[in-house]
């Protein structure tokens, strides 16, 4: 069987399929990349996406912190504010303890006979530490009659307890101001003992300074070493 040409009709029809055919694969492949195309934006998209929660979420942790720290400052500088303040407070009381004890300490002089008392008994004390033939008693100007009068009953004293006797000069040099007491030099000028009432009172706020303090404000929980 041989074959014969197409005619017209028939080679319109066979154009026809290819073009059919064509634009159905055309249609396929164009398909095939919208599809593609729509995943790799999708792809993209979450990319995206992600990055910017990531930055957003990096950008908050970050301001988080910031506040954090702004509020730990604060609540730091609150905390060594409120400190600073409760020391100042303890400071002003402790003040207020040892002005009371000095006023108190003033009246002791008003009363001449525990005056003189007194006086002879830290005259005694200071014969006896300095252990010299001759020594000198500074004392307030208006406290002179008080101090030599007592000096005399520690000389009596000193001999008694020493076998020696001791020669004195009062002079009267210290501040009027002072709360009382008396000041004691050896002859030669190079040891002086100094046991006036201002002194005294001194030098016992600072050794009962810690004591006082816990007895007023409780232990120092910070504090690891006691002496």
């Amino acid at each position: 069987m041989t074959s014969r040409p197409m005619n017209d009709d028939e080679v319109l029809s066979e154009m026809n399929k290819m073009v059919a055919f064509i634009k159905q694969e055309a249609l396929e492949k164009a398909r095939e990349i919208r599809v593609k195309a729509d995943e790799e934006f999708a792809i993209e998209k979450a990319k995206l996406v992600k990055q910017e929660q990531q930055a957003i979420d990096a950008l908050y942790d970050k301001k988080l912190k910031g506040v954090d720290v702004s509020q730990k400052i604060a609540q730091s500088t609150l905390t060594n504010r409120s400190r600073l303040k409760l020391l100042h407070r303890r400071e002003e009381h402790l003040q207020d303890l040892f002005d009371s004890a000095r006023s108190q300490i003033s009246t002791l002089a008003s009363d001449k006979g525990r005056y003189v008392q007194f006086l002879e008994g830290i005259i005694v004390q200071g014969f006896l530490q300095l252990m010299e033939s001759e020594v000198t008693i500074e004392s307030r100007k208006k406290d002179v009659e008080e101090v030599t009068q007592a000096a005399e009953a520690a000389a009596g004293t000193y001999r008694d307890l020493s076998g020696k006797d001791i020669k004195f000069n009062v002079s009267g040099v210290l501040n009027d101001n002072g709360a009382g007491g008396i000041r004691m030099i050896n002859a030669s000028g190079r040891i002086t003992i100094d046991n006036t009432l201002d002194e005294r009172l001194r030098l016992l706020e600072d050794r009962m300074l810690p004591e006082i303090r816990r007895d007023l404000f409780g232990a120092n929980e910070n504090r690891k070493f006691y002496t």
